[in-house]
Formats: structure tokens, C-alpha cells, sequence
């Protein structure tokens, strides 16, 4: 898919409109073409309503220009941008604009550095190279470039500009990123790793409360270390919704920044041993009675888990502050270095929560901010202040929660560390949050609440696709040095060694939809990748943590060539990678670069795949966009299966004593998965990622895009087996003895040599 042209020259400027110009500058495409090659030029109407969304009037003409004319002026109107961000070894080029008439008066410049070193050195602007002309004011400026000859360290300085007599003229932050992400040890010289990608939520055990938890976690950190694997792939942790459990979609979170204390082990905290009342309750036959239908449960009882859960904690809650706050014991100072390190951004989250709990009890059908009462729609009011300090005791209870999850994800990486899982944790970040959660109520006036991202028409959504996430406005975020963006790869990268980034094309550009309009009318929005991909190598490097990158899809050239020479993994699946007249790749063919898999959450399991039992459900809950595709996809499926088995016999792999026919193969076995597996760890691909329900023979899907409850439990569905079994399981064991040999047998450099592989390095 073409996404769009460049940025408009000086020439295709003076040829439009002020709305076409005003589009420009902030980053809405003419024009993209879809996957048929058709051209979607964006209308006008949505080309109004997508600036409005950003904060920009531009309901007529006069407005556009108007609008056009403050831009300007603000282009102008500060001598140095809001902010810089260098990726080594590039040299510092630091555009300063300043007026015409005082270019041959000296000034100088001084670099803070984040370790609180200084640099300075004098320059005068009239020498520089001049490299844009205008107005502010009916006075002529100049843009010109300052060549700082400096050795600066990756990290956070300051840069800033002075007159010779000391009159400050302006200052900005200066980020310096490495040139790439962090490579980890166990990845370099050629090594390949592979890990299990896994629901946390449906993890069965005999201990949890019903839905999988950090306790699970810890042990199956434990199991997948002892297994040789080396990374643990999760859904996304992100905090969700405490009053409403139901909403459980990891991918429409509340806030990224938090995670989802319904993941807490309660009876891990270090408050349960002390807490009696907690214990008696926990230990009470009816309450057990509880926790043993929750467990036995085929899909996860959210509201039932919440409730079992909140009881404990809200004892727990209780005793910490009698025993500890009241105190000031040790566990309160750490409390307390927790909320400070935090600080507002923790406060706001706490605070949302309850606020929100407190007008959900009012009314159930009240959900989110916007649906409160109008005076607690921004939390700077007087009403949210005097709400905050009539119930500080209800709020530290939400940060006391967010604490003991960061405690409980501290411990799980200090046991991928003990245990010897090597790239520990692989953490998910979705690409964006719910509207009417906690992020976009703290930080409003960065998120286009009058739009949503989406994505464009495709075979299986011909009138495209509207997620009901509000995107991050572009401009504002570079107004505000990208802190948004670095607090949230630090949230993420803190506890995990590895990154999975969704919709990591999010950063170069997103579809968004504006709100009434059908997603037929969206459009792309460019994001400023360059200084994003920097930032990311950054946070990357500080927190040892790899990334990966989900790009999926229609993803531009332009992206992938990108991703790849700064280290980000890019995504490589079993079920797209063929050639164009559908053969599937050869293993060689795979990119050294890439995180490799059969399946994700969003597609069918291997034993699903291999049963055509997505189409099956496409077709019974009528997802199909025209009467024939149903057909053709039953016939293409058959195909792919005869693909998959030839694929497998040139590789040698298929199990002894079948042949090619699918009638050998009615059904998925551990044989074939195995065989599969086999084929799929021979690739020279860094990381080899296996689906939990795939090592199980889960034929359902955890999750079905475009179909929601009662439909399809979405991210409801466990594992069939309890953690504690797992080592018993033969079809585990079968695609585990596989995984072992395959990827050891091998390293990625052996494949250098092959023109395959030289060619699939990009």
C-alpha cells in the first residue's frame, strides 16, 4: 500500500488552498492507495474535520487561513524548535532562527548535558548557512544552521542560546540516541533464540483466583527456562478498567503507562502473611468453594475474579495503613518512594480510578470520563481538587495496587534473571488507549478525541476499519518534547528485556478516522518517525530491552528499511510468507531480523488453521464482505494446506509413515505441529516465537477481530492444561524436544552464505 506522497515543495504551496497547505504542515495525506492499487483521495470534508480533531480551525476558508497564519507565526516565532533529537553518528545540526537585522551581533551557545557537564562556545548567526526566509511581525527572520563540532553521549541535555550580554533567546531539550536499539547478548554472534507467546489471563493453575497472575508468571518464567527457551512473550499488561472487568480487551487499556492489578497475586503480597483477617477470609470454605468454580471455568469469570480479588486486597489495603503508614515502617517508606518517583502521573491514574468507581456506584451504565458530570471531565477543576482531598485515602488504595504490581513484575524479572530466561519478559505495547479512560482524561489536549485510529478498506473489511482509540496528536507531542512517548517505553521496558511494539508502522504514520465520518473517508497522519525511532533506541539501550516490531500488513518499504538497520525485529508469520504464486518460503528465505511465528492472537491457532474453523466462523457470523469469498476461501485453504505438507517433505520433516495427502491428516496432531515447528525453527530468524495454544492443540483462537460477546469470547478463552501439568503434557513435550534441536543445531550466520538469506537480511 502507498501511503501517500512527500511534503509539499515551496511550489505545490503556492498552487493550494490554505485547507491543502494547512494539511500539510500538519501531517494529513492527500492521498493513499489501498490493497487493490485504487487511489482514496481524502475529501474535504474529512480534511476539516481531521484538523478540527487536532485543535485546528478550518471549518471555511477564511478559518484555514487563518489558521495557516498562526502556524506560521509560531514557526517563527521561537528561535529554536521545541525539540532535537540526534541519532549518532549523525553531527548536531541545530536550526536557529533569528531576526535579519541582528544576524551580525554575536551569541552564544551552551549545552547541558544530563550529567550536568556544561559546553558552551560563541558563534555569530550571519556565518551560518541560511536555510529558510520569513516574517513575524512585518520583520524579516532567518533560519540558519549552527554546526556544533561536540562529542555528546546518548541521553537528555539541554541546549540553549544567548546574547553576548546573557539575554536568554531560547532553549530546548536535546536528546542524543545511539544508532540502533540494544542487541542483547543472547542474539549476538549468530545465536537464535525462541520463546512462548502465552495469555497470562489464561493461564490455569491450582493457586490463582481464576485468571491467570504474577505468580503464574514467576513459574512460568520458571518452566520456559528450564525448557530452554529464552523469552516469554504476554498479552499486553496495561492497566484496564477495576469497575468495569468485563472490558477486557488488552489492546483498548485505560492507560499504558499502569498495568492491570487485576494480574495481582494477592496472597504473594508481603501484607497476606500479617494480615489475619485476609487469611481467614482466604481460608473460609465458601470462599474457597468460590475460587474452585472460578478455576474450574472454561472461559475467565472477569467479574467473579475481581470480586474474590478486591475482597483480599481491600483487607490487605486496610492492615497496610494500621500497620504501616500509621507507623511510617519500612514498607511505608518504600510506599512512599513509590508514589514520589510516580508522582502526578501515578496521582492521576489513582485518582481516575476513583473517580470513576465513585460514579459508576451512582449509576452502572456511567463508563469513563465522558460520561461524568461535566466538572470532573478534566482534572484540574476545583471539583476534581476538592474530590482528591475529601478521599486520599480511596486513591492511595488504587496506588497502593499499581505498587504491588510493580513489586510482583520486579520479582518476575529478577527470576528470568535467577533462572537463566535470557531475554526475560517480552512485554506488549498496544498502539493506543480506550477514549474514555485515564490517559486521555490526564493529558486531554494531546489525544483528537473527535477521531479514532482505524485502518483503511482491506479484502475482509471492505468499508474499513474504526478501533475507537483516539490517537496521540503529532504536533502537540513534539511540543511537548515527546515525554509522553519516553515515559511510556520506560513503563514498559522497566520490568521486561524484551519489547513487542503493535502497529509499530504507528510510528511513521497512522489511519485515522474522524468521528461521524465512515472509515472510507479516513485518512494517514504522519508522525515525526525519525525523532521517535531515536527516542526508542534511547529507552531501548537504558533498559537493556530488545524490541520488536509488529508489522503486519501493508506496511511501507520505507518503514521496514527503517526498522531494520536501527535493530528493531520485524514479524515474519508461517501464514504470509509465501511467494506470489503461493508457494511457501523456504526456511533460508526468512529474514535474519525478524521474530518468526505461525500465528498471532489475532489470527487461528495451527489446529485451527489446519480445520479452516476461522472461516467457518467468519461465515456463520456473516464477516464476510461478498457471497463467493466464503467459497474461495475454503478452496485457497486446501491449497495452503497441500503447500504447507509439500513444504514440509522438501524439508524432510513430515512425520514417518505419511504421505502428502491432507487424508492423513483429518485433523491437527502433535506429530505435524511438531513437523511444523521443526520447519519453522530451521529458519535463520533471531527469535522463533510458539503459541501456547499451539503447544497444547488449542483449536480456538483467543481472540476474533470484529466479533465481541456473547458472539465469541474475545480474551476470555484458558489454557486446557493447569501450569502445574504442563511438564506431562505429550504434545508440549513432542514441539519442545523439536524446538530444542532445531534451534540449536543451526546458527543464523550459517545461512549467510545462501543468496536467500543474504537477499532476506532486509
Amino acid at each position: 500500500m502507498d501511503a501517500g506522497p512527500s511534503p509539499q515543495t515551496r511550489e505545490d504551496a503556492l498552487n493550494s488552498t490554505a485547507l491543502d497547505q494547512l494539511c500539510d504542515r500538519y501531517g494529513i495525506f492527500p492521498w493513499y492507495n489501498d490493497i487493490w492499487g485504487n487511489a482514496h483521495h481524502t475529501s474535504e470534508t474529512a480534511k476539516r474535520a481531521l484538523l478540527a480533531a487536532m485543535g485546528v480551525a478550518a471549518a471555511t476558508e477564511e478559518e484555514a487561513c487563518a489558521s495557516l497564519h498562526a502556524f506560521e507565526r509560531e514557526h517563527w516565532r521561537q528561535p529554536l524548535p521545541p525539540v532535537q533529537v540526534v541519532r549518532l553518528p549523525a553531527p548536531l545540526r541545530i536550526p536557529v532562527a533569528l531576526p535579519a537585522d541582528e544576524d551580525g551581533q554575536p551569541c552564544r551557545w551552551r549545552v547541558r548535558r544530563e550529567s550536568g557537564a556544561e559546553d558552551a562556545g560563541e558563534f555569530t548567526p550571519a556565518v551560518l548557512d541560511d536555510v529558510e526566509h520569513g516574517q513575524l511581525d512585518g520583520r524579516w527572520r532567518v533560519r540558519r544552521i549552527l554546526h556544533l563540532d561536540l562529542a555528546l553521549e546518548p541521553g537528555y541535555h539541554r541546549f540553549s542560546i544567548e546574547r553576548a550580554d546573557g539575554c536568554l533567546l531560547g532553549e530546548m531539550p536535546l536528546i542524543v540516541a545511539p544508532a540502533g536499539c540494544y542487541d542483547p547478548p543472547a542474539l549476538q554472534g549468530g545465536r537464535r533464540a525462541w520463546g512462548l507467546a502465552a495469555q497470562l489471563y489464561g493461564i490455569r493453575s491450582r493457586r490463582n483466583y481464576g485468571v491467570g497472575d504474577f505468580g503464574d508468571l514467576c513459574r512460568l518464567v520458571e518452566f520456559g527456562a528450564e525448557a530452554g527457551a529464552s523469552t516469554l512473550l504476554l498479552n499486553p499488561l496495561h492497566a484496564l478498567f477495576p469497575d468495569a472487568p468485563a472490558h477486557a480487551s488488552p489492546y483498548s487499556p485505560s492507560n499504558r503507562a499502569f498495568f492491570n492489578t487485576l494480574y495481582l497475586d494477592v496472597e504473594a503480597i508481603a501484607d497476606f502473611p500479617e494480615c489475619e483477617e485476609a487469611r481467614t477470609l482466604a481460608a473460609a470454605l465458601p470462599f474457597q468453594a468460590r475460587l474452585r468454580v472460578l478455576r474450574a471455568a472454561r472461559q475467565v469469570d472477569y467479574e467473579g475474579a475481581a470480586e474474590a480479588k478486591h475482597q483480599i486486597l481491600e483487607c490487605l489495603y486496610r492492615h497496610f495503613r494500621r500497620r504501616h503508614l500509621a507507623r511510617h515502617s519500612a514498607r511505608a517508606d518504600a510506599f512512599r518512594a513509590f508514589q514520589a518517583e510516580h508522582g502526578d502521573s501515578l496521582r492521576k491514574q489513582a485518582l481516575f480510578e476513583t473517580l470513576q468507581a465513585h460514579f459508576c456506584a451512582g449509576d452502572s451504565a456511567v463508563w469513563g470520563w465522558p460520561a461524568w458530570p461535566l466538572a470532573y471531565s478534566r482534572p484540574d477543576t476545583p471539583e476534581v481538587a476538592a474530590f482528591r482531598d475529601a478521599h486520599l485515602e480511596r486513591i492511595e488504595y488504587y496506588e497502593y495496587l499499581q505498587w504491588q504490581a510493580a513489586v510482583q513484575l520486579e520479582a518476575v524479572r529478577m527470576r528470568a534473571v535467577e533462572t537463566g530466561l535470557e531475554l526475560g519478559v517480552m512485554l506488549d505495547l498496544a498502539v493506543g488507549v480506550a477514549e474514555g479512560g485515564s490517559a486521555t482524561w490526564g493529558r486531554r489536549e494531546l489525544y483528537a478525541l473527535d477521531a479514532s485510529t482505524g485502518a483503511p478498506p482491506d479484502e475482509f473489511n471492505r468499508l474499513g476499519q474504526e478501533w475507537g482509540l483516539p490517537p496521540w496528536i503529532p504536533h502537540r507531542l513534539t511540543a511537548i518534547a515527546y515525554a509522553p512517548f519516553i515515559e511510556l517505553l520506560r513503563a514498559n521496558m522497566r520490568y521486561a528485556g524484551a519489547l513487542r511494539m503493535d502497529h509499530v508502522m504507528g510510528l511513521h504514520r497512522l489511519f485515522w478516522v474522524a468521528r461521524n465520518l465512515p472509515a472510507t473517508e479516513g485518512a494517514y497522519v504522519r508522525y515525526p518517525f525519525e525523532d521517535l525511532l531515536g527516542i526508542l533506541a534511547l529507552e531501548s539501550h537504558r533498559n537493556r530491552c530488545l524490541v520488536v516490531g509488529e508489522d503486519l500488513g501493508t506496511v511501507p518499504d520505507e518503514v521496514r528499511h527503517a526498522l531494520h538497520p536501527i535493530g528493531v525485529l520485524s514479524t515474519r508469520l508461517l501464514y504470509f510468507e509465501r511467494h506470489g504464486d503461493g508457494r511457501m518460503k523456504a526456511p533460508g528465505e526468512y529474514p535474519l531480523n525478524a521474530a518468526a511465528a505461525v500465528t498471532t492472537h489475532d489470527l487461528p491457532t495451527l489446529a485451527g488453521y489446519w480445520q479452516g474453523l476461522d472461516i467457518d466462523l467468519r461465515h456463520r457470523h456473516r464477516l464476510f464482505p461478498e457471497a463467493g469469498m466464503h467459497h474461495r476461501q475454503i478452496i485457497e485453504r486446501a491449497l495452503e494446506r497441500a503447500q504447507l505438507l509439500l513444504t514440509l517433505e522438501n524439508e524432510g520433516v513430515l512425520p514417518p509413515g505419511t504421505s502428502l495427502h491432507q487424508t492423513d491428516f483429518p485433523g491437527m496432531t502433535a506429530e505435524l505441529a511438531a513437523a511444523v515447528y521443526a520447519y519453522l525453527a530451521r529458519t535463520p530468524s533471531k527469535l522463533l516465537l510458539i503459541q501456547a495454544e499451539d503447544a497444547f492443540g488449542v483449536r480456538e483462537q483467543p481472540n476474533v477481530p470484529g466479533l465481541v460477546e456473547p458472539a465469541y469470547p474475545c480474551w476470555r478463552l484458558k489454557l486446557p492444561l493447569e501450569l502445574e501439568d504442563w511438564s506431562d503434557s505429550a504434545w508440549l513435550q513432542t514441539l519442545l524436544a523439536v524446538l530444542r534441536r532445531e534451534r540449536a543445531t543451526l546458527r543464523a550466520l550459517d545461512f549467510m552464505g545462501s543468496e536467500t538469506a543474504v537477499g532476506a537480511k532486509a
